[in-house]
């Protein structure tokens, strides 16, 4: 697993990959059969059944393949709750993306470095539909600016010699693309008279739809003096155009918020949202 960093690594030690939004899994092959296992050690191969069908096609007899479960967008982007709504359903759309080797025909790969262990697992993807993840060679601070342009989610940079180990180390690491934007407070929740968060809407015409809850970024000072807002526009009914399923105390949408978040769903939800103080000045 990588760590996060706040700064992308650049130099000849490091390649660099695109970071994807979905579920992160092993793919064993082995004996003409395919199994694929979450991040917990869960058999999700029946959930996954495409994802399976496709690493069949794969030019090995055996292997252990390290990659994300996605549904790619059109634009090369991907979004965790389209992943999420297309497993309701047949799973047509989804796709392994590929990014490492662990085990190929008998040999057991995690020593040998990254850059070997990529060359292979491209030659054996390749004329399937199992998606390879390129690297990189490039200055990794250019790349990172370029995946948040165009709305990636992050960048991952990996050590270019490094043997692939268990758990969370420094030879991969990771940076997130935060986005910001100024939502309209719709409602608030509370958990046994605790603060459990805040509803957030954005304004499209005249209606007010729903764009996520918010539940991180608040401290004592931040959270009486919102509710000491909030509480003077308590009202009955939600605000929202289309009516949500959610609980809330709702209110009348007349605060704004600052929202930093890592990504947006489909349907305009903000995706790891942190509250960042309310907007005095719009």
């Amino acid at each position: 697993m990588a760590s996060s960093i706040d700064r992308v690594p650049s130099g000849d030690r490091w390649i660099h990959e695109i970071k994807f939004d979905g579920y992160r899994v092993q793919v064993h092959l082995a004996n003409e059969a395919v199994k694929v296992f979450t991040r917990n050690g869960h058999d999700w191969t029946k959930r996954f059944k495409k994802v399976a069908d496709d690493a069949w096609h794969i030019k090995a007899s055996a292997a252990i393949i390290d990659g994300e479960i996605v549904v790619p967008a059109a634009n090369g982007t991907t979004d965790f709750s389209v992943l999420q709504n297309e497993l309701k359903g047949q799973s047509t759309k989804i796709v392994l993306v590929a990014f490492d080797l662990l085990y190929l025909n008998g040999r057991d790969l995690r020593k040998v470095p990254l850059v070997e262990r990529k060359a292979a697992l491209k030659r054996i993807t390749t004329g399937s539909d199992v998606q390879f993840s390129e690297s990189f060679e490039v200055d990794g601070r250019e790349m990172f600016a370029d995946a948040c342009k165009v709305g990636l989610e992050g960048v991952i940079s990996k050590v270019r010699d490094s043997a692939y180990g268990g758990g969370r180390g420094n030879n991969w690491v990771k940076r997130t693309c935060a986005q910001r934007e100024t939502l309209t407070i719709a409602g608030f929740a509370l958990d046994g008279g605790k603060w459990d968060g805040m509803y957030l809407g954005r304004r499209k015409g005249n209606d007010l739809v729903y764009a996520g809850k918010v539940d991180h970024g608040f401290d004592k000072t931040s959270t009486a003096e919102l509710r000491r807002r909030l509480e003077p526009l308590v009202r009955k009914t939600q605000p929202y155009a289309k009516r949500i399923a959610h609980k809330g105390i709702w209110v009348e949408p007349k605060l704004l918020a600052e929202i930093e978040y890592r990504a947006k769903s489909a349907e305009g939800k903000v995706r790891h949202p942190f509250f960042k103080g309310l907007r005095e000045d719009l």
